[in-house]
């Protein structure tokens, strides 16, 4: 079961600050060559400059979720359980690329500090998984641009018992009930939800530990954080002193238009490798829609690679299969228009215009005068390629 992954932006500071200094001067990997046996398909990654080994930074353990991350890896992978990721030839397809990518799990394996965090620590992390949240918060000391937005809707919920609040529909309705609302301190959509008035801050109890005890022994009577992905069919299949349905509602929806996860680079390498995003990206759109089309197999590899990391993390079948429909049916697609994977200049500028006063009274290292087009680009999004 997921019991520690946050999305907290104050903790990402506090692990993150002090190494990044030292990194932020160390030069990207240089582009190299591709290499290996295989054919090269229509997509050639090495012929566009990209780096030898694509290094990709996730925020988790492997999960579904991370799906269209996995199916980049045809037959021929390589795990390393001592660092946690795993390696192989970059297909597009089934076509060779010319170069290999390798996925880093994140969370335990990593000492959970987040993927921004990771990849100035080490030069040679192409890309990470940042939220738009995160990169405007630490537009100052963790700069990032995102280039793919994978996740239409962040996963990140509320839920509660339905039988106990059989009138609540929503997180701003738990509000209205006096509900006690059970999360990971230092997220950033809490301190919204209070501050907008849906929640109270007498309501909100920063003492979650990710396991369900809690939850269980109050019987329904508190609510809870989760992720759409995964509580909901773990807490009705895999709890067994629950064993029933929960609801719930996603913080998207509930007024935080987040993008999690945002494939995203250092803001330098938007130009030092334009020819390789350009090339790259499609594919990472692409493999989006194959792993939905197909995500056994991947799935497969997803579920071996949880046991061979062996990180005290368990991910069933079961969470495996739910996620799926779950992300098919509720956070993935193309949002307001035909397209996989492009931001929403608006939305983006909804979620800076909620964030930006709450990271200046905190403190935290926003960059002056950032704006919302600094975080993110969609140069590199083939327009064609969606659902």
């Amino acid at each position: 079961m997921r019991n520690t992954r946050t999305r907290a932006i104050i903790v990402t500071g506090l692990v993150a600050g002090s190494m990044a200094l030292a990194a932020c001067s160390t030069p990207a990997p240089e582009p190299t060559e591709g290499a290996g046996d295989l054919t090269i398909g229509s997509v050639d990654l090495a012929a566009a400059g990209c780096p030898t080994d694509i290094k990709i930074q996730t925020d988790w353990n492997p999960e579904s979720e991370h799906g269209h991350l996995y199916q980049l890896l045809g037959d021929d992978y390589t795990i390393d359980d001592s660092v946690k990721s795993v390696t192989g030839p970059l297909m597009a397809s089934g076509e060779y690329t010319g170069v290999d990518v390798t996925i880093l799990a994140g969370g335990p394996a990593v000492g959970f500090a987040q993927p921004n965090a990771q990849l100035y620590a080490d030069p040679s992390i192409f890309m990470a998984y940042v939220g738009t949240d995160e990169a405007i918060a630490h537009s100052g000391d963790l700069p990032t641009v995102g280039v793919f937005a994978p996740l239409e809707k962040d996963p990140q919920m509320i839920m509660w018992d339905p039988e106990t609040y059989p009138d609540v529909e929503s997180i701003a309705d738990l509000g209205k009930a006096g509900a006690t609302i059970r999360v990971f301190g230092g997220g950033t959509y809490i301190d919204y939800f209070v501050g907008a008035g849906v929640l109270s801050a007498d309501q909100i109890d920063s003492t979650y530990d990710g396991l369900p005890a809690v939850f269980v022994s109050e019987g329904g009577k508190i609510a809870q954080q989760g992720f759409a992905s995964a509580e909901p069919y773990i807490y009705e299949n895999e709890v067994a002193d629950w064993a029933k349905p929960v609801k719930y509602q996603l913080i998207n929806d509930a007024g935080y238009p987040k993008y999690a996860a945002v494939m995203s680079v250092i803001p330098e390498n938007i130009d030092t490798y334009k020819d390789c995003l350009t090339a790259l990206v499609p594919v990472l759109q692409q493999a989006e829609l194959d792993f939905f089309a197909s995500p056994d197999a991947t799935n497969a590899l997803i579920l071996k690679l949880v046991d061979a990391y062996d990180t005290g993390w368990v991910y069933s079948q079961g969470v495996a299969d739910y996620s799926v429909k779950t992300l098919k049916d509720e956070l993935v697609g193309n949002g307001e228009d035909d397209t996989l994977g492009n931001l929403d200049d608006a939305r983006v500028k909804a979620l800076y215009d909620i964030v930006l006063p709450i990271y200046t009274a905190g403190g935290l290292p926003v960059a002056d005068g950032v704006q919302p087009t600094d975080i993110y680009t969609n140069e590199f999004i083939d327009p064609s390629i969606g659902f």
